[in-house]
């Protein structure tokens, strides 16, 4: 059965489980059926969560269901908390196609655009979120790398650069969306990328969406999920991931005008103007909440790291987001089906040329 909105048959998932698992399923719902299908799962003895790939698994920077599988794996045997893999089936009579099934964690995200749980809305639970998020990804940098080599890719800065830009470049060509600006920010990003550095294993999308934050009072972290786009490589390419959802009190607010302009009717400009007023994620620019500063103060700290090159890295971070959602927006429009993306990727844009010409400054 589905306790969910979302109409999907899971009897062959449940005789799937309850063959492989030995135990009955209770209950099964659909969490989300996006980028993944994400089916939360309930047995007589344990609670699991399924993940099946929808979209974008056939590009480069996304590993497949396999990889991701053998990525947890190999997280078993270090200290950050990811959910175990129980199962990989790759059998597509049961969803449709191969599926991961994982143990369930306890805890909440924080998706884009959420404020905290009400729970952390006060200023120390606000520092502490801050905390353990640079603690946890300075433990994830510090992992042994051996058992990673030749499971996850392995990419330099410009190469990632460059990987984006062959991405963009056919998504454009396919959606015909002239993005302003953003060949300006590729040319940057390729002249400014640092051939130095260290190698460690990335998560690939370490934000407060991809966390559990558990706790009553003052949070800790008791997960860490979506390891689809693990792979080994510049531990600083994920920090400044991390920094563009920390909005500081004083940041500039990019203007929307020209992106209002070229959609004057879209429901997403009102979405956008909350967005450049409270950043990503509202909770950083509130009483309590640690700096772009500090972060990486206490990232280097606990890593020993210097964050040289941060405009590079800051502005990496938003032009990989573009690459991503102008291939999401690519899939709709081959789709022929309506497509919001287009005002959020050059939003996005402008966030990155900010960073570029220095105006959003660390």
């Amino acid at each position: 059965m589905v306790d969910s909105t979302t109409s999907l048959d899971t009897t062959a998932l449940e005789t799937f489980l309850a063959d492989e698992l030995d135990t009955t399923v209770t209950s099964t719902e659909v969490l989300a059926d996006g980028l993944n299908l994400v089916i939360a799962v309930e047995t007589e003895r344990d609670r699991y969560i399924v993940r099946r790939a929808n979209k974008l698994r056939e590009t480069d920077y996304i590993n497949d269901v396999r990889t991701e599988y053998e990525v947890m794996g190999r997280l078993r045997d270090t200290p950050i908390p990811a959910p175990d893999p129980v199962l990989f089936c790759e059998d597509d009579a049961i969803l449709g196609d191969s599926f991961l099934v994982l143990t369930a964690l306890d805890g909440d995200p924080v998706p884009l655009g959420s404020d905290l749980p009400e729970r952390f809305q006060k200023p120390s639970a606000r520092g502490r979120v801050g905390e353990v998020l640079i603690d946890t990804l300075a433990e994830i940098h510090a992992v042994d790398t051996a058992p990673f080599e030749g499971v996850c890719a392995h990419l330099r800065p410009r190469e990632q650069v460059d990987r984006c830009i062959r991405h963009l470049e056919a998504a454009t060509a396919a959606t015909d969306h002239e993005i302003p600006g953003i060949w300006d920010v590729a040319a940057w990003l390729h002249d400014h990328a640092p051939d130095t550095g260290e190698t460690t294993l990335v998560h690939g999308d370490f934000r407060p969406g991809n966390v559990l934050f558990s706790g009553t009072d003052e949070p800790s972290i008791t997960g860490v999920l979506d390891w689809e786009t693990a792979m080994l490589g510049d531990p600083l390419v994920e920090l400044g991931y991390l920094l563009l959802r920390w909005r500081d009190a004083g940041d500039p607010t990019p203007s929307l005008d020209g992106i209002e302009a070229r959609y004057p009717d879209h429901d997403a400009i009102a979405h956008l103007r909350d967005v450049t007023e409270n950043g990503l994620s509202p909770f950083p620019a509130k009483p309590g909440s640690l700096t772009r500063r500090d972060l990486v103060a206490r990232y280097e700290q606990r890593t020993g790291y210097a964050f040289e090159n941060q405009r590079f890295y800051r502005a990496l971070a938003p032009f990989m987001l573009v690459t991503v959602w102008e291939d999401l927006h690519r899939h709709r429009v081959e789709a022929a089906v309506d497509s919001d993306w287009e005002p959020h990727i050059e939003h996005m844009t402008l966030l990155a040329e900010q960073v570029v010409d220095g105006s959003l400054g660390l």
